[in-house]
């Protein structure tokens, strides 16, 4: 990242950073500096943060809006894919070995992690591969440029991407670098880990010390980070994930929970049939879900450890895609 220091607080050098820039880039991007929402948003950021109007207007006049972008965030979903065909996608033996090297390289920081906040290092591992492929990855459009096409000429998600928009900017002034530089994802999520700015704000941290947070080219960063923001949504040391289940009976689909918030514990799950493959708590509140895998139909019980992975992205497949990957981080670093 390209350090700017004194982003708020020294105007004159903003100001004279961009004057150089775009001396040698003449030909800036003009898609925001005149429109009247952006305007509003400057007056927004001014009035309620402490912003001064010149640096966005400045930033404004230099970001663009992206087509492209618009096309990605508006195509219709694709057909939700079932866990055979999901499965493979993040479960390759390219990840694996990645990953691998990936705990190997950075064994300290993961074993510091695990100490401080609780989180064993697979699970931190499987996160940044299943995310950025252990930041092979990460994203090349400009976080502003993102945001800003999505805040400003998105309208369905316009509140929401307003607000991270304001975020980033934020961040940028808090972490004193120049958000012109910094790239993401078409959504504007950020570095190995991905995070909004929102969740950069909110859980970042800076693990290495240095006085900056940078989860873009620092994995010690992006590890402490991840192990924060699991910390912080309720990771319970030691505890496993998902238990398999038994299903029998004619009330087996009135067990299936609807969404991902669990609504029944073990014991009324047993009344319909689920038995779990592992002791569990009666009381203990589950997910229950079915999924069509290779070899058939699958009945998981998700335990609270697994509601936490659903809480960084919605979804079933996706959180025990996370779990099957940091298993196989385990054995295969384990057979080394």
């Amino acid at each position: 990242m390209q350090v700017l220091r004194g982003w708020a607080a020294r105007q004159a050098s903003w100001l004279g950073l961009a004057s150089v820039f775009a001396a040698v880039q003449p030909a800036l991007a003009a898609d925001y500096d005149q429109a009247p929402q952006v305007a509003e948003f400057i007056a927004e950021m001014t009035r309620d943060y402490g912003f001064a109007s010149e640096q966005l207007v400045d930033v404004f006049a230099q970001a663009e809006r992206k087509q492209a972008i618009l096309d990605a965030i508006s195509r219709p979903a694709e057909k939700v894919k079932q866990w055979k065909d999901y499965r493979p996608i993040f479960i390759t033996d390219a990840r694996v070995a990645g990953g691998v090297k990936f705990w190997q390289e950075h064994e300290a920081a993961l074993a510091r992690a695990e100490a401080e906040y609780g989180v064993p290092p697979q699970v931190i591992v499987a996160i940044i591969g299943v995310e950025t492929s252990y930041g092979g990855n990460t994203g090349s459009y400009r976080v502003v440029d993102a945001l800003s096409t999505l805040a400003f000429d998105y309208p369905p998600r316009a509140p929401f991407f307003r607000k991270e928009l304001r975020e980033f900017l934020m961040l940028a002034r808090e972490e004193q670098v120049d958000p012109l530089t910094l790239k993401g994802s078409y959504a504007g999520a950020m570095g190995l880990p991905q995070f909004m700015p929102s969740s950069f704000r909110a859980y970042a941290v800076d693990f290495d010390g240095d006085g900056h947070i940078n989860i873009w080219t620092n994995p010690v960063d992006a590890i402490g980070s991840v192990a924060s923001y699991f910390k912080r949504h309720g990771w319970q040391p030691g505890e496993p994930v998902v238990s398999s289940a038994n299903v029998t009976g004619a009330q087996a689909e009135q067990g299936l929970t609807v969404g991902l918030d669990p609504v029944k514990n073990v014991g009324e799950l047993r009344s319909l049939g689920w038995v779990s493959n592992d002791p569990l708590r009666e009381d203990l509140p589950v997910t229950a879900f079915r999924l069509e895998g290779a070899e058939g139909r699958e009945h998981w019980l998700g335990l609270p450890n697994f509601f936490v992975i659903t809480r960084y992205n919605r979804s079933v497949m996706y959180a025990m895609a996370v779990n099957q990957l940091a298993e196989l981080l385990v054995d295969a670093r384990g057979t080394l």
